[in-house]
């Protein structure tokens, strides 16, 4: 579950909220005079964060490079092709 605090938190409990974010993995959201201003979160979480939004961009251009060839391949002839280019390595 997201965490909301207040930024003076941050100065004033920060081991706090350094213990929760590596705890639950979760992002912890710091509010300014009400309003959501910043996330702070763990660098595991951040790193898988940064993963995601790699493969989702891949996937996109992948997407978009689809649709400007009909060729299409199955799933067993990606997955011989990747074990042809590991076996190289």
């Amino acid at each position: 579950m997201q965490s909301i605090r207040p930024i003076s938190d941050l100065r004033n409990k920060f081991t706090e909220i350094s213990r929760d974010v590596h705890g639950s993995n979760e992002p912890v959201i710091l509010t300014r005079n009400g309003s959501a201003d910043m996330v702070v979160m763990s660098m595991e979480a951040f790193r898988a964060l940064e993963f995601d939004s790699e493969v989702y961009h891949k996937l996109k251009e992948a997407e978009r490079q689809a649709t400007e060839t009909a060729t299409r391949y199955t799933s067993d002839e990606v997955l011989a092709s990747v074990n042809q280019v590991i076996a190289r390595v």
